[in-house]
């Protein structure tokens, strides 16, 4: 069982137009609306998949009740926690060519009650899955809106051990070095600009990458999967990096790739989701991410892809050179 839990959802809206100018009426031939959020994204795509996965998170207001309502049409296990904030509505346009532009949201506030709250409903959804005979995996992801504290993944991944879970984490800036720092997380998943960002220094090599990620594990981190967008995946953990990756696509939209490829992953460790992963488990895995993430840019939206989309026989898995570039990838 994996349970997510996204501290700042939204509800998004997609807006797909041929172009898209500054300062002009662009008008759309397309729109979505999606419940989003990136734990919410990750239980979207394991449930499309088959996989065990339920969501936690705050919802207030209308939109709140619409993220829910969404949820649970697409028959998405949740757990929403009530609030008075009114739930953030996060905007994308895409054009023709797929680029993609976002606007999201900050969030409202959260009160200490409710992220005590939504720690509860986390805490009783882990002991749920262990009473079920399950070893239940946690995802936090995402951003913290305020009253949340910086410290929030700190709390979550203390918790989830204190319960017998592990914590995978995939967020950035200092929520991020937070968590690195307190250390005990089965996985991290940043981007390339993330992970540079949290060392401090620009990151053009394999070999950069590679040295970062066993910074960041050396607090007691098991691995580091970091996502290179069109150029793939690195995966630092047990046994050699390695890197997966495939032919260029042109994409129909971007949004939420980056959590469909962390669901990709953690598809590869179901259904038991073990504590301590070998390396060729990893590796599978990390094959599973880039096929999931590769199906999820040809899909208009906010969509997830379904087993029909998915196909890592069109993933390349290597070991590649320290020395070459990641945009030689």
């Amino acid at each position: 069982m994996i349970i997510t839990v996204t501290p700042n959802p939204s509800l998004d809206r997609t807006f797909e137009a041929t172009t898209i100018e500054l300062g002009e009426v662009n008008r759309a031939h397309a729109t979505h609306i999606h419940a989003g959020g990136k734990g919410i994204n990750v239980t979207r795509a394991l449930v499309a998949g088959g996989f065990d996965s339920v969501a936690v998170f705050p919802a207030g207001g209308s939109d709140g009740d619409r993220l829910v309502s969404d949820l649970r049409l697409r028959s998405v296990p949740v757990r929403p926690v009530r609030v008075e904030a009114d739930t953030r509505s996060n905007v994308t346009l895409v054009d023709a060519g797929g680029v993609t532009t976002k606007i999201n949201a900050p969030g409202a506030a959260l009160t200490p009650q409710a992220v005590d709250a939504l720690l509860a409903e986390l805490a009783e959804e882990i002991t749920r899955a262990t009473r079920a005979g399950t070893v239940p995996l946690v995802v936090g992801a995402g951003s913290l809106p305020d009253g949340a504290g910086p410290d929030f993944y700190v709390r979550v991944t203390a918790l989830a051990a204190e319960l017998g879970a592990r914590t995978v984490l995939d967020t950035s800036g200092e929520p991020l070095r937070a968590a690195v720092v307190a250390g005990g997380l089965a996985l991290v998943k940043p981007n390339d600009e993330e992970l540079a960002e949290l060392v401090g220094r620009e990151l053009v090599t394999v070999a950069d990458v590679v040295d970062a990620a066993h910074e960041v594990m050396a607090s007691g981190i098991d691995a580091v999967l970091v996502s290179l967008g069109a150029h793939g995946a690195l995966l630092i953990g047990p046994g050699e990096p390695a890197w997966a990756g495939g032919a260029p696509l042109v994409p129909l939209s971007t949004v939420g790739a980056g959590d469909i490829t962390l669901a990709g992953f953690l598809s590869g460790l179901a259904p038991s989701t073990p504590t301590s992963p070998t390396s060729s488990t990893f590796t599978d895995a990390l094959v599973r991410a880039v096929a999931w993430g590769r199906a999820a840019v040809l899909l208009p939206g906010s969509a997830v892809p379904t087993p029909a989309d998915i196909h890592p026989a069109d993933v390349t898995l290597a070991h590649p050179p320290r020395h070459i570039a990641l945009k030689e990838l």
